[in-house]
């Protein structure tokens, strides 16, 4: 349960950063970051809430079950659901799915559209496809990542509405593997999100540069004493 409701809270973390790029895009200098911190704040809370609430019922309804085959001693988890908890839990892990997902996406191309038109308004004389085209190239790696994340997230969703265990431990690599695949997005957010961005970028290497020399101050000063 714990690493399922980590998993869906990050895929709605995606989704937030996203949604308030485009409340930063439309009001420009209007936007109020004190205001943003406090509304994160709550938005993180709501989140974890929503996402211990919808898979409460899983650690309910697991079973360990002794499982012996020939000379081997097993242990299984296994979950067991009623017809009805089963639809919920179906729709439970749609939902966790698809709207993070609809959200990062939406959120995306209304940027790229609410951009492109405050530039039209400064630039008349351009086309707004002219600019249209621009910020589609600019912003091209978060539509990237929209499609990237789905798609290996795609192995996930069908694991997880799969409640029964293998019956051998013939070749179990292929199940791992697609297993551990969907986790690749939780893994690899610097290089989806932050190296794509120039601006995320600088400021990414900043930080490592102002902590590469901390350290080394620090070794210096250890070293004297």
């Amino acid at each position: 349960m714990i690493l399922k409701v980590l998993v869906a809270s990050n895929d709605w973390f995606y989704g937030c950063i996203t949604l308030e790029r485009v409340f930063t895009a439309i009001n420009g200098v209007k936007f109020n970051q004190v205001k943003s911190k406090q509304i994160a704040k709550w938005i993180i809370l709501c989140v974890f809430l929503l996402t211990i609430i919808s898979h409460i019922h899983d650690p309910i309804h697991r079973q360990l079950i002794n499982d012996s085959d020939g000379d081997e001693q097993r242990l299984w988890c296994l979950v067991r659901y009623s017809s009805s908890i089963n639809i919920f839990n179906i729709f439970i892990t749609f939902f966790h799915f698809l709207t993070p997902f609809a959200i990062n996406l939406i959120s995306t191309i209304i940027l790229i559209i609410s951009i492109a038109r405050s530039r039209s308004k400064v630039r008349s004389k351009i086309p707004f496809k002219k600019h249209l085209q621009q910020q589609l190239y600019q912003h091209k790696h978060h539509l990237f990542a929209s499609c990237a994340i789905i798609l290996l997230t795609i192995p996930r969703l069908i694991l997880s509405l799969t409640r029964g265990c293998m019956k051998s431990p013939r070749d179990p690599w292929l199940y791992i593997f697609g297993y551990l695949i969907s986790f690749i997005p939780s893994m690899i957010t610097i290089i989806v999100f932050v190296l794509p961005a120039k601006k995320y970028k600088d400021q990414f290497i900043a930080i490592i540069q102002q902590i590469t020399l901390r350290r080394f101050c620090h070794i210096l000063k250890a070293r004297r004493s």
